[in-house]
């Protein structure tokens, strides 16, 4: 899928984002903890390369690291900018595609992938080339931390959907309004790669008002992601499970080799 139809997406959803939490405030804490955990280091200077709307990136800035946040997406980079303010946290932001990231080599301390962002590349040649910008922005023994869903287990499954998500909307507590997320998949003939349609509903004067979104994703398995990481110039890659870091999704944790 072309990269200008991934930013239409997040784009489109980047206002109504935070509706697919129950509770976006202590999510953005939650994650900002748990990957805080596996920086080890104060003041980090932290590149979040997939930032959506800031949870994790406003999460490790809350944590006192110096963080930059890029997306595809020009809206939803510019939410997080202004989420970050409101809380009174410095964030830079700016658009910008993880396969040629704006900033001279060695910038960073660590590289933040998270949210299943990176399988929306769907070749190995995309995937390269953006864990190749990752190695290259980060400082000699620098740290990556990728986050993908659990694709071994969805591999053997390909599920249909996802269950139905209902939150409620925070600024509506009074009136006791709810959202309702969920997901389709559309399963290509290779197995690998998937369509997926992105529903929400959103109360509307009595009714329900639907938006759709559709993009694609490339269900990278956990072995060939830390292989392409290797080949970029990463040591000691290792998958980390949700059980161990509390972080919601596995993470691909690696370190910018010599």
């Amino acid at each position: 899928m072309p990269e200008t139809s991934v930013a239409q997406f997040y784009d489109e959803l980047a206002d109504d984002y935070h509706l697919i939490y129950a509770d976006w405030d202590t999510s953005i804490r939650r994650q900002g903890d748990a990957l805080d955990a596996l920086i080890g280091q104060d003041r980090a200077a932290v590149l979040d390369c997939s930032c959506g709307i800031g949870t994790q990136a406003i999460g490790l800035a809350l944590r006192g690291h110096r963080v930059t946040g890029t997306d595809l997406s020009p809206r939803a980079a510019a939410r997080a900018a202004r989420e970050a303010a409101r809380r009174s946290l410095s964030l830079r932001t700016a658009a910008a595609d993880m396969r040629h990231l704006p900033f001279p080599d060695g910038q960073f301390d660590t590289v933040v992938c998270a949210d299943n962002s990176l399988p929306h590349l769907l070749t190995e040649q995309d995937v390269h080339a953006a864990l190749a910008e990752m190695r290259r922005v980060l400082r000699p023994d620098g740290h990556l931390l990728i986050s993908t869903r659990p694709y071994d287990d969805l591999l053997r499954d390909r599920p249909a959907s996802t269950p139905p998500q209902v939150h409620r909307i925070t600024d509506c507590a009074d009136s006791g309004e709810r959202t309702v997320t969920f997901q389709l998949w559309h399963w290509h003939d290779d197995g690998e790669h998937y369509d997926l349609e992105h529903f929400q509903l959103l109360p509307a004067g009595g009714e329900w008002r639907v938006k759709v979104r559709r993009t694609t994703y490339w269900a990278l398995g956990q072995d060939r992601l830390a292989s392409l990481a290797a080949e970029a110039g990463f040591a000691d890659t290792r998958w980390r499970m949700p059980q161990e870091t509390g972080f919601f999704q596995p993470l691909l944790v690696a370190r910018a080799g010599e």
